[in-house]
């Protein structure tokens, strides 16, 4: 169990406001990726090998290593918007497990959980996630490809392409204001049977 909680930088918890996505229209070196740990305004730009040392020394996001994982996430009534972030390390790959709490309409908050590969949409491609919650005999299950941190994780989330759970059911699964989700990663089997022919 790892409870990490990314705090919005001052000025967006203060707005209540999302920071927008990184759009660059300047020219600029298109190998270099913007902070992907979502609600920092966070300048910082670099290649994709250094986003994990960025994340870990600069956001002291914590990582969890093995390919099946639970991550708890705490304190579960904080006013949205909140995000809790943990980085998993498996297969040979970093993925980013993002925990929103927003409200998408006022009044209303929602949970929206994701993983991002920190890598290309290609290498995403190669791989299947799956968010699992499991309390109370109840069992609720979202499996997916992991989009890349080059994708706006904003964008995911608004377009609900991710486990989506609205404040009742998150506390059907909740345990005194926690949530704990199993992540498991494993290699696409299409992939698999590609490489095999």
């Amino acid at each position: 169990y790892a409870p990490a909680r990314c705090t919005a930088a001052q000025t967006s918890a203060e707005q209540g406001v999302l920071p927008p996505c990184h759009h660059h229209e300047a020219v600029h070196d298109s190998q270099l990726v913007p902070c992907t740990c979502p609600l920092f305004s966070c300048p910082w730009e670099g290649h994709l090998e250094v986003v994990v040392s960025h994340l870990r020394q600069t956001h002291r996001i914590n990582i969890l290593q093995g390919a099946e994982i639970v991550f708890l996430a705490t304190d579960m009534h904080l006013p949205a918007p909140t995000d809790w972030i943990i980085m998993h390390s498996c297969l040979g790959h970093q993925f980013l497990l993002v925990l929103r709490k927003q409200e998408k309409y006022e009044g209303h908050p929602q949970f929206f959980a994701t993983m991002m590969l920190i890598g290309t949409p290609t290498q995403a491609d190669n791989f299947t996630y799956r968010l699992e919650l499991n309390r109370n005999q109840r069992r609720l299950k979202w499996e997916a490809t992991p989009r890349s941190v080059l994708e706006c994780v904003d964008s995911v989330i608004s377009d609900g392409d991710c486990l989506v759970l609205n404040t009742s059911l998150a506390q059907l699964f909740s345990d005194n204001g926690s949530l704990a989700i199993g992540i498991a990663i494993t290699t696409s089997k299409v992939h698999n049977a590609e490489a095999e022919m």
